[in-house]
């Protein structure tokens, strides 16, 4: 039995070397949807011989890369991963059957994975052979990094971020509708890290008709979403933007049967994906329909960009799991509300949030919160 001090010491190993994998696991963001971003490092007397993370969907896991860049024999070592590691057949082999060829001494598990073909089996095989397993080393951190994961493998719907650039005042637009630019530069170029980390982004009409955004990453490095137009009379202009360089970039155009069929010819004609859904109302896509249908077709993670309407309509049946604000220091009086009526007439109905970080991007102030739910 280890003393007391041999314990404490094993403890605060174990949590640096799983910070290492956490921050190996974050460079996959954006770039291994739907599947979790994963890091792993191999650690032989209290060396890090060997270190991976999973780079890109359909390629190596984490636990695979590290061992294959190990400078050394794992026999004996300690390998740390954010995730439990998988135990089924499905882009790539099983990554607890390498686990146990290297016969490492010990593995230390960031958290279980929630996938129901895995959920404690890749566990439970290590155990079996003899390889001592700790599970929960920093584990609200290993959850929160993969978090639209967890929902989207839990409930097949995507794990759904609002985010708006506002004045302090909480307009997105003045009362002419002129909205460019209320964030700073680097607020912008925040925003467009934002997209890269998400599979779709999404829009109303109205952005498109009074914008004409592009809705594309070209701030930073990274992957172009899918780019996702609610339009449920398909008023959408074919010379809008979005519209064109599809080879980049693709776009879902989501309407009713409304919609006039010469229009909806147009846009399958240039290549555009229309999917026709039931309205909740009149002019009203059913949204949480939208949702499931994402999930469908394995989009994991949606960020909605807005209008103020779909960001409303969002807000009030209880879809979102996120909300980044963006804070800018102006001032613009009368003018477009970031969110409109729910029906809210005492405060202690009020939506409640929990401020996950506070950050400042340039001059603007970063609110990155949570949607408060019971547990």
């Amino acid at each position: 039995m280890n003393s007391p001090e041999e314990e404490e010491k094993t403890a605060l190993n174990d949590e640096s070397f799983m910070k290492r994998a956490l921050r190996l696991a974050r460079k996959g963001e954006g770039w291994v949807s739907p599947n979790p971003m994963v890091g792993s490092v191999v650690v032989k007397n209290d060396r890090i011989i060997g270190k991976g993370y999973h780079q890109k969907f359909g390629q190596a896991h984490a636990e695979i890369n590290a061992l294959n860049s190990a400078t050394e024999s794992p026999e004996g070592s300690t390998i740390y991963v954010s995730l439990e590691p998988c135990s089924h057949y499905g882009k790539t082999p099983p990554c607890v059957e390498s686990l146990i060829a290297a016969r490492p001494e010990r593995v230390v598990i960031g958290t279980k994975d929630p996938n129901p073909v895995v959920a404690g089996r890749g566990i439970e095989a290590l155990k079996r052979q003899g390889i001592k397993v700790t599970v929960g080393v920093l584990e609200t951190a290993c959850r929160e990094l993969n978090e639209s994961f967890f929902k989207f493998i839990q409930t097949q719907v995507p794990f759904v971020t609002l985010k708006c650039a506002q004045t302090l005042d909480g307009r997105i637009a003045t009362s002419t509708g002129h909205s460019r630019w209320i964030s700073s530069l680097p607020s912008r170029r925040f925003a467009h890290r934002l997209r890269h980390a998400h599979d779709a982004i999404l829009v109303g009409i109205g952005t498109v008709v009074s914008d004409d955004p592009e809705l594309t990453v070209r701030l930073v490095p990274g992957k172009n979403p899918l780019r996702i137009v609610v339009d449920s009379h398909l008023r959408i202009p074919l010379t809008a933007r979005l519209l064109k360089n599809q080879d980049e970039a693709k776009t879902l155009m989501v309407t009713s049967d409304r919609a006039e069929e010469e229009k909806l010819k147009a846009l399958r004609d240039i290549g555009i994906d229309v999917l026709i859904l039931p309205e909740a109302r009149p002019g009203r896509i059913d949204l949480r329909r939208l949702l499931q249908e994402l999930g469908k077709r394995n989009i994991a993670s949606v960020l909605i960009e807005g209008g103020a309407g779909i960001i409303t309509s969002v807000i009030a049946q209880d879809l979102a799991d996120r909300l980044i604000a963006i804070l800018a220091p102006k001032i613009a009086g009368q003018g477009i509300e970031a969110v409109g009526q729910l029906n809210i007439t005492q405060m202690d109905q009020a939506i409640g949030l929990v401020f996950r970080k506070i950050s400042r991007k340039g001059e603007d102030l970063v609110i990155d919160s949570r949607f408060r739910r019971p547990e």
